[in-house]
């Protein structure tokens, strides 16, 4: 038996997310699927996270125990011809058997992206969240600093999570402009239900609500769903970096590192 860890991609738009569920497509199923036309056996694997329906993920990783010798490079290649097109296989290698896709998770990177122009854009529906108002980058980023450091995110959180521990490390944050787009960057050591969406629906503005220093602190301190701002549309979210100890992982196509 061996542990095979595979780093993928996907654009979620045709997916009610990654895990599996009845009655609906998923990324885990649609991941299933052609793993058993490869492996000749319907696996179980594991995810790193849970995503929503529409969200994306520029990289996932998920992993699976099996007794089948194919090549890593060979089942790369095998499953990228078997899967559809908004799902990409980058690579493959194989980890100890006590590494665990999930658990073994030292810090996650979400992307979030904000078209920011009056006339939308057709290349990037499904794909960015169209925002209603102009959106002051500058000012975005100074509110957001306020989310650093370790606090209790519950009012930043959707109900349907299944987490009781509410505490939250964010280690780096930004809001920046690139052309029409504004990239919003956040990365921590776990998120909660809907968090990253809510925290950019928080510091988005809102009718003649425009955001202000002091308000995210304000609302952490509340702990209060009510005083945050609107879950964003799942479109603009992107799963951006997973960081694992790299002294689980030796060899394969892409480098994992701690993060520092």
């Amino acid at each position: 038996m061996r542990k095979l860890l595979f780093e993928i991609a996907y654009k979620g738009t045709n997916y009610h997310g990654y895990q599996v569920q009845e009655n609906a497509i998923t990324v885990a199923e649609t991941l299933q699927n052609a793993i058993e036309l490869v492996f000749k056996k319907r696996e179980d694997i594991t995810g790193c996270s849970r995503t929503d329906t529409g969200v994306h993920a520029n990289q996932y990783f998920f992993h699976m125990v099996t007794d089948n010798n194919i090549p890593t490079q060979a089942a790369v290649k095998a499953l990228n011809n078997t899967l559809p097109g908004d799902i990409a296989v980058l690579s493959c290698r194989e980890v100890p058997m006590d590494f665990h896709a999930r658990y073994s998770v030292t810090a996650k990177e979400y992307l979030y992206k904000i078209w920011d122009n009056p006339l939308p854009n057709p290349f990037l529906d499904g794909l960015v969240l169209h925002a209603r108002q102009t959106v002051d980058a500058e000012q975005m980023h100074c509110c957001a600093q306020e989310f650093l450091g370790e606090h209790d995110f519950i009012g930043f959180c959707s109900s349907g999570g299944k987490t009781h521990d509410t505490i939250r490390q964010i280690y780096r944050i930004s809001a920046e402009r690139k052309g029409d787009l504004v990239e919003f960057r956040v990365l921590g050591n776990g998120f909660l239900y809907n968090m990253v969406r809510i925290m950019v629906g928080t510091l988005l503005p809102c009718g003649a609500k425009v955001p202000q220093i002091g308000d995210i602190a304000k609302i952490l301190a509340s702990k209060d769903r009510k005083m945050a701002g609107i879950t964003a549309s799942p479109a603009g979210l992107y799963l951006n970096r997973v960081i694992y100890d790299a002294a689980f992982l030796t060899g394969g196509s892409c480098e994992i590192k701690k993060e520092s």
